[in-house]
């Protein structure tokens, strides 16, 4: 435990299990940015190969089991999905929060935070509510829970939950909008960082391929994510100059590999982060074809995007809040409704004929991208935790000088990586 400085709690329940194992990092990597500024511990669900306690740079974090391990992956991804694709799952639910919530208890009495950052409304904010009433909390909703739990006990809940909060922080303005007619008082649009300065390394690497646009895809193979319409629009193209990478994994893979079938659309499954960084500098276009799920769910602002844009990839998006509010049409990337096969199909089309304005949009999306660092993000999450935890003595210019200085470490640290001693420079 850090002498003297402000004691933060983490709630999160997608955190990686292992070191590059390919679960988002976003709760990961703001919770170390916020180390920076706190002394902070992570309250996490168990996965399969996950260690029960950890130290990770410079983070604490304490996994909590719920469930006979055989059994025990409700928060091996992303817990919606998983009940989605195996109703089965539901029977570790209450079994889930009942641990949560103890597990939080026990925290809270031996740690003594002086904030609790709750990732999700339901379950991290409710149980937040239910086993810390007395410390301070911010709620931060990603989207799948606002958008996704619409029955009206739930819509119930997750009033009781916002209205208790000291702030509530969402990725989009119409998440924005949600939260407050659920009865939030103090609500702040602040979308989940991105490692730009990982991302922006690989970029010097870019090397085009003559007669190819070679197209990503990172993320969820599930129905929000919207890759089936990507497929249709290429399979609509019929183009063999366009070259798909798929990144990710999820309930629809198969029915979508049967889909891409004959197309020129490679999966690569889920990747670590460094491989994930060097598939960005391999390609020309992040494609996010996001939907509206049927379920009502939806992206709020996806990560990837944002690491991609760092790394030099042109952007082709939906028109999406949150990713209309990241991505400026004609700017730094392309927006076409969504859902819609042939707009997307011909956005794609126009920059495989128009490399010159693809590549110009790729360097105006890395310019933009940092806007969206972790450095920048952690700055005001930073100031914002330490006002809800009463411990605002620091000002902003000192806040951002901390995350500055973090920021510059980790980037010397990665020079370091891809420069070995005795030789010249390689990627990684």
């Amino acid at each position: 435990m850090k002498n003297g400085s402000p004691r933060l709690l983490v709630l999160g329940s997608t955190f990686p299990g292992r070191a590059d194992d390919g679960t988002p990092a976003f709760v990961r990597d703001l919770a170390i940015e916020m180390s920076s500024t706190f002394d902070v511990r992570v309250v996490t669900p168990s996965v399969p190969g996950s260690a029960g306690a950890e130290r990770v740079d410079g983070v604490d974090v304490r996994r909590f089991r719920f469930f006979p391990r055989r059994w025990e992956d409700l928060a091996d991804g992303a817990i919606i999905e998983n009940l989605r694709a195996r109703p089965s799952r539901w029977l570790q639910v209450i079994p889930f929060l009942v641990a949560e919530a103890v597990a939080v208890r026990r925290h809270v009495r031996e740690f003594r935070p002086d904030v609790v950052h709750a990732h999700w409304i339901i379950p991290q904010g409710l149980v937040a509510t239910l086993a810390a009433p007395r410390v301070p909390r911010v709620v931060t909703t990603l989207g799948g829970d606002l958008y996704a739990l619409r029955s009206r006990p739930l819509t119930r809940l997750k009033s009781f939950v916002v209205r208790r909060a000291s702030r509530v922080t969402v990725m989009n303005a119409e998440m924005a909008t949600i939260v407050r007619e659920l009865g939030a008082q103090e609500v702040l649009t602040r979308p989940m960082g991105a490692d730009t300065g990982l991302f922006a390394r690989v970029a010097r690497s870019r090397r085009p391929v003559p007669g190819t646009l070679r197209l990503l895809f990172v993320g969820r193979l599930v129905e929000k994510k919207g890759l089936a319409v990507l497929v249709d629009a290429l399979r609509g193209l019929g183009r063999e100059d366009l070259q798909l990478s798929v990144v990710g994994d999820g309930p629809l893979r198969a029915d979508l590999e049967g889909a891409a079938a004959g197309l020129p659309v490679t999966f690569l499954g889920q990747l670590g982060r460094a491989d994930l960084a060097q598939v960005y500098a391999e390609h020309d276009v992040i494609v996010v074809p996001s939907v509206h799920a049927g379920s009502g769910d939806k992206d709020g602002l996806p990560v990837a995007l944002l690491e991609a844009m760092a790394a030099g990839c042109a952007v082709v998006a939906s028109d999406l809040p949150g990713i209309n509010e990241a991505v400026r049409p004609g700017v730094d990337g392309v927006l076409v409704p969504s859902g819609d096969e042939a707009a997307l199909g011909a956005a794609l089309a126009s920059l495989a004929d128009g490399r010159a304005w693809c590549d110009e949009l790729g360097e105006r999306a890395a310019a933009r991208a940092d806007e969206f660092s972790l450095r920048r993000v952690g700055g005001r999450y930073a100031e914002m935790l330490l006002a809800v935890a009463g411990r605002a003595q620091a000002r902003p210019a000192e806040l951002a000088t901390a995350h500055e200085e973090r920021d510059g470490a980790e980037t010397l640290e990665g020079l370091v990586s891809v420069v070995p001693s005795g030789s010249g420079p390689r990627a990684t």
